[in-house]
């Protein structure tokens, strides 16, 4: 085997086996996020129920804080827009990854047929 193709190899078998650790942990970090979205929806359908005025406990961390409901609404809100967003992004970062493996596998493809033809023009024959 020819020394190129055999780092092109070893190449992108490391850049594979790198891009889908990035790709597991990015689906486990969406799964998280979207159960976390979920947390939120039910909790805000929930107290959408409760009369303005009303005190309500907001978890902070390992506290908890006095609020009424309209502040915990709010805050609800703004936590699941920066989910939506932190979801998207991850989306892409995946999307990129795989598009980024789909390449390089191709360019890897394309290395192969060079090296089988520069070998069949080479010897006047098919490589075997």
């Amino acid at each position: 085997m020819d020394l190129e193709l055999k780092k092109a190899f070893t190449e992108m078998q490391v850049n594979k086996i790198e891009s889908t650790k990035k790709i597991r942990l990015l689906d486990m970090k969406m799964d998280s996020l979207k159960l976390s979205k979920q947390r939120i929806e039910v909790t805000n359908r929930h107290i959408s129920n409760l009369d303005p005025e009303t005190r309500v406990y907001a978890s902070v961390g390992r506290m908890y804080v006095l609020n009424d409901v309209p502040t915990l609404t709010e805050q609800l809100k703004t936590t699941h827009a920066s989910y939506e967003e932190i979801i998207t992004q991850c989306e892409k970062n995946k999307d990129f990854l795989i598009k980024n493996l789909k390449e390089q596998e191709e360019s890897l493809r394309e290395l192969v047929q060079q090296k089988k033809s520069e070998t069949t023009e080479t010897n006047g024959k098919p490589a075997e």
